[in-house]
């Protein structure tokens, strides 16, 4: 059983056509007052278990979505179906809204984003030794805080390999559940920034981190990204994208392919790589989860990109 926890959320995506940086004030940021005119609104299906579960589901795997949503989560739900995802353990909140996010995005994919939990609040309440069986491998994604420490205890007493991605709650959570996360974890996986600022704030150097996770992962945007081990890097390049539409979600999409490679048991290479080409079908769509690929057009893509064969 692969185990993703997480938001899951309806996103609102704006495109601001234009750069944060012309209109942000360095030496002012401490009365920071801006306003940006957007371009385009759209409400999506998202949240980090909801994105990384559809592309799983492309990628011919099961996940089951460990969480909680509104009354309001009805189509998102069978959407999820249709893709192979197991929704049977998500628990349902009628009086609530699902989780609402709102995300701008500048012409640098730079972005700024405001997030309403809802119903996500109520993940907390969740339990590991609620399922209906151990799990193999869990996804432990940004999330209610409480909920993402229960989780870190609990993969961590069933001796259960875990994948620690805080993201978005790296603010939220404290130095020492970080740590505790970081250190039980089978991986631990962030973009540049995200992986800058958990060493700050667990005063470790990049080595002492990789002490204490099995594997390091850093995404970089359009350098690709690094998987690291304590004694090996491997530098994973991007898959070329036929267009570049919107950055929403292409994390999402790479961790997707990272859990499936644990699960396949492919070497770093090839499990970044698929990660990588996963990560480009999502920028090509407007929407973190309006993509879609067959078996065939992807192992084609794959190896017109990377010059070898996979086989999902």
């Amino acid at each position: 059983m692969i185990v993703i926890t997480g938001s899951l959320a309806f996103d609102h995506i704006m495109d601001f056509p234009g750069y944060f940086k012309d209109h942000i004030l360095p030496d002012k940021i401490h009365i920071l007052n801006v306003s940006f005119l957007v371009r385009t609104l759209k409400r999506q299906r998202g949240g980090i278990a909801g994105n990384v579960a559809h592309n799983l589901g492309l990628l011919r795997e099961s996940p089951t979505v460990f969480a909680t949503a509104g009354g309001d989560f009805v189509l998102y739900q069978e959407k999820l179906t249709e893709v192979g995802v197991d929704v049977s353990q998500i628990k349902i909140y009628d009086g609530e809204s699902t989780a609402l996010a709102f995300i701008t995005t500048d012409l640098d994919d730079n972005q700024i984003a405001g997030f309403y939990p809802g119903a996500m609040s109520h993940a907390r309440d969740l339990s590991l030794t609620a399922l209906p069986e151990k799990p193999r491998l869990v996804l432990i994604g940004a999330n209610d805080p409480r909920a993402m420490r229960n989780f870190i205890y609990e993969c961590q007493r069933l001796n259960v390999d875990y994948i620690f991605d805080p993201a978005q709650q790296l603010v939220t959570l404290t130095a020492e559940h970080i740590k505790t996360g970081v250190l039980g974890s089978k991986v631990t996986i962030g973009n540049d920034y995200e992986i800058q600022l958990i060493m700050r704030k667990l005063e470790l150097s990049k080595k002492e981190l990789l002490r204490g996770t099995e594997v390091l992962i850093t995404t970089r945007g359009v350098k690709g990204s690094v998987i690291e081990t304590d004694n090996q890097e491997f530098e994973i390049p991007i898959a070329k994208p036929k267009k570049r539409v919107d950055p929403t979600g292409v994390g999402d999409a790479y961790r997707a392919g990272i859990v499936k490679g644990l699960i396949k048991g492919w070497d770093f290479e090839k499990m970044g790589k698929v990660a990588a080409l996963c990560a480009t079908y999502a920028l090509e769509q407007y929407g973190t989860q309006e993509h879609s690929f067959t078996k065939r057009e992807f192992e084609g893509r794959y190896k017109k990109e990377f010059g070898e064969k996979v086989e999902l």
